[in-house]
């Protein structure tokens, strides 16, 4: 989700933003390839979809990722976080059924502080988690 706002105020050239776009594009596209390894997506059809974040920063990727979820056509979209700032339900209001943010401290001033460990998740973390979850599945790993 681009800034208008941001990109005007900081003059960002369009030809920095398309390569920025193109960038990110081919690490989503890696993304799917390698955590997926050709299993089908899950249908969210009519199901409830939680989406789970550290704590968001600026909320624009939390926002791009219920956008994607609800062109699938899910019952119900949650965002989930354990950390935030105050106004964070309000933050998702427009594009959430519900927000759920355990903690809202005061000051507020970075997700990261709330954490003992707030490392990088890496690519064999999300391939160990997604096999756990596969392994439970009583369809053999399938989802539908």
């Amino acid at each position: 989700m681009l800034s208008e706002d941001v990109v005007r105020a900081y003059r960002v050239p369009t030809e920095a933003i398309e390569t920025v776009a193109r960038e990110e594009q081919a690490e989503v596209e890696r993304r799917e390839h390698e955590y997926g390894q050709g299993a089908p997506l899950t249908n969210l059809r009519s199901r409830i979809v939680i989406l789970v974040d550290d704590g968001p920063a600026t909320g624009s990727t939390m926002r791009a990722a219920v956008q994607a979820v609800r062109q699938h056509q899910p019952a119900r979209v949650i965002v989930a976080v354990p950390v935030g700032a105050p106004d964070t339900g309000d933050v998702f209001a427009d594009v959430t059924d519900e927000t759920v943010c355990a903690r809202t401290p005061e000051p507020f001033r970075a997700v990261g502080l709330w954490y003992r460990d707030f490392s990088e998740t890496t690519d064999d973390d999300v391939r160990s988690l997604l096999r756990q979850h596969a392994d439970r599945l009583p369809t053999g790993g399938r989802q539908s």
